[in-house]
């Protein structure tokens, strides 16, 4: 007897420490539940995402940055536990500017920015005698400004027979007659209105292309913050599923302004699978808006092109695309020209967005390129801020370039 009542203490005392152990190990189960990124894999209660599974990310409803429920974020020691934290951040949501606020704003950077063109051509036309060699400057300062052949002949004619006409030629006078065929020739009759009312039971679809390095991400980002600034609700596809940063730089963009995101976990998944079920889910939400973003490609490779037309053949599955917006940068000048006639014969090109417009004294690419598609500038970008693209007026351009 006396060799196992030690035995039997033994056994009561491991019984004592167990039973008080086990409330401390739910407790910790729980909050490791509460916080994904801590979550036990075996509990058949957590659902898996899966591998290659389409994610929607929603931006939270409240925009105050807080942490995540049951973690304290003091207690994070390595930087690693502060990365598997950041999924989880909530960004808070920005207003984005009025559109009007926006041109004025534009509209000053382009005077700025583009003076070699409109100044040149206004210090030339108002010497005291216009010979050929004037007239010869002024169509190397129209090619130049990557005019083009075309419209520079066409407007060197123009000017000539109205210098001609005119006699006594004021500052003032020859400014007027410059203003006048500057937007005759940037075609202020062009429909530049984005087609992005919703139909009665379906979404308008914006697909938005270009080669790499354009600026596609950052110029759908900016749109959905023109839409917004519009009071139209928003759903982004982020179809660049090549470049890994693509989709979550995407994301970031859409939660400044409370805008979700459709996009695959997986780097290099099927773009126009993206793309489908980013326009089914606008269908089953009933937004106004859905923008897909798609990869950067070169216009010399063929089998990238065509698959730029599956994505949009897809898409078309289930709703209309209103717009085919092509991103170009104004910096690359006539080189941009040739990019758009190779998108243009792929996906039927519908808009035109000229990025870092900016960076250049080559306005004229904007004549050049609506001369050789037909296909109208309606969007500029002008600068890196987040409300730096406004709809393009012809008018407000050409006197901006005169100012």
């Amino acid at each position: 007897m006396n060799d196992i009542l030690p035995i039997i203490l033994s056994i009561v005392a491991a019984l004592v420490v167990i039973g008080g152990l086990i409330p401390v190990l739910m407790k910790t189960r729980k909050n490791m539940t509460q916080f994904p990124g801590m979550r036990d894999e075996n509990d058949p209660a957590v659902p898996s995402r899966g591998v290659g599974t389409l994610t929607e990310e929603r931006p939270a409803a409240t925009p105050e940055r807080k942490a995540p429920a049951g973690v304290d974020v003091e207690l994070l020691e390595t930087r690693d536990a502060l990365d598997d934290l950041a999924g989880l951040e909530v960004l808070p949501v920005e207003t984005p500017l009025p559109v009007a606020g926006r041109l004025a704003r534009l509209r000053e950077r382009l005077a700025k920015s583009n003076s070699i063109l409109g100044k040149g051509l206004l210090a030339l036309l108002s010497s005291d005698n216009i010979d050929e060699n004037v007239w010869d400057e002024v169509e190397e300062t129209l090619l130049l400004a990557d005019l083009g052949t075309e419209p520079t002949m066409q407007l060197v004619d123009a000017l000539r027979e109205r210098v001609k006409v005119l006699g006594s030629r004021t500052p003032e006078h020859v400014k007027e007659l410059l203003r006048e065929e500057l937007i005759r020739l940037v075609d202020p009759t062009m429909d530049r209105s984005l087609r992005t009312q919703r139909h009665a039971d379906k979404p308008a679809v914006v697909l938005v292309v270009g080669v790499n390095g354009v600026g596609k991400t950052t110029t759908v980002g900016k749109l959905a913050r023109v839409l917004v600034a519009e009071d139209k609700d928003v759903l982004l596809g982020a179809a660049d599923t090549f470049r890994a940063a693509a989709a979550e730089q995407l994301t970031t963009w859409g939660q400044r302004v409370g805008v979700p995101t459709v996009k695959s976990d997986v780097v290099g998944a099927d773009p126009a699978s993206v793309a489908y079920e980013a326009v089914k889910a606008g269908i089953e939400q009933e937004v106004d808006v859905v923008m897909i973003d798609t990869a950067g490609r070169l216009q010399n490779k063929v089998g990238l092109m065509d698959e730029l037309s599956k994505v949009k053949r897809v898409i078309e599955k289930l709703a209309e695309v209103d717009e085919v917006l092509l991103v170009l940068d104004a910096t690359t000048g006539q080189n941009g020209l040739n990019q758009a006639r190779v998108f243009a014969d792929v996906v039927n090109i519908t808009g035109i967005v000229l990025t870092k417009l900016d960076g250049t004294a080559k306005g004229g690419i904007v004549v050049a390129i609506q001369k050789s598609l037909g296909v109208p500038v309606k969007l500029i970008g002008l600068g890196e801020g987040a409300d730096d693209l406004a709809p393009f007026d012809a008018e407000g351009f050409v006197d901006a370039l005169l100012n």
